[in-house]
């Protein structure tokens, strides 16, 4: 049987992103920058010859208009695709669409002690964090995030498998990249994760392995292509 392989790329660029702000489950397009970068992604993704047997993003309009453009890219528009509502990114409750800092730099570590940085905390603390600060009773606890995601990429991974093996392509969000490498390996430094990195994954008997965190060479190798510089 062959492998079973997850490239997991974040969408593209969008309009909080620009501005800083959480984009949690609200959603903004992709800007005209994000579009430009997710094409460089396809183009590279092509350029190494890469192919997929399915298509899976989340049900929020950034990652199926980044899937949109990929699969175009990639001349692969017609192989199935499959919208997941696991895979989302984490829910910041009432503090969706707010500014990143004052999230980041200015909730949790009030929550926590002023002194706390919070790159610091645990995926844990971060949950309890904002469901503590969240008014409107949206934010999801650690149990529910973890349980989404994991049995979320874990179907994903069992359906492919279940054919035979191959490539799956998976676009998604930065945090929800972050869970799942987190959950997989722990031992993996917490990273931020640029809007059309790829993480991939590989699925064998059972379980998952982290092959690479946020690899930004594809498009890079898919700027030059764009660029006439290869």
């Amino acid at each position: 049987m062959t492998k079973t392989t997850l490239y997991i790329a974040r969408h593209g660029k969008t309009m909080f992103n620009t501005i800083g702000r959480a984009q949690g489950w609200s959603d903004t397009p992709l800007t005209v920058v994000g579009e430009r970068g997710i094409k460089e992604l396809g183009v590279g993704l092509k350029q190494f010859d890469l192919t997929f047997n399915e298509a899976f993003s989340s049900d929020s309009g950034r990652t199926i208009q980044t899937m949109e453009i990929l699969l175009n890219e990639l001349g692969q528009i017609d192989i199935p695709y499959t919208r997941d509502k696991r895979i989302r990114e984490w829910c910041f409750g009432s503090l969706d669409g707010g500014y990143d800092a004052e999230l980041f730099m200015g909730v949790l570590p009030r929550i926590y002690g002023t002194e706390t940085e919070f790159r610091n905390l645990t995926y844990e603390e971060m949950a309890n964090g904002i469901m503590e600060a969240d008014t409107a009773g949206w934010a999801q606890p650690w149990d529910v995030i973890k349980e989404r995601i994991l049995s979320g990429f874990t179907d994903i991974a069992q359906k492919i498998e279940a054919q035979g093996g191959g490539n799956a392509l998976v676009v998604c969000h930065g945090m929800t990249i972050s869970t799942l490498v987190y959950l997989i390996n722990p031992d993996i430094p917490k990273q931020s994760l640029d809007n059309g990195s790829v993480t991939v994954l590989t699925y064998e008997n059972g379980q998952f392995t982290v092959d690479i965190v946020g690899d930004m060479s594809y498009r890079a190798h898919g700027a030059e292509v764009l660029d006439g510089r290869v």
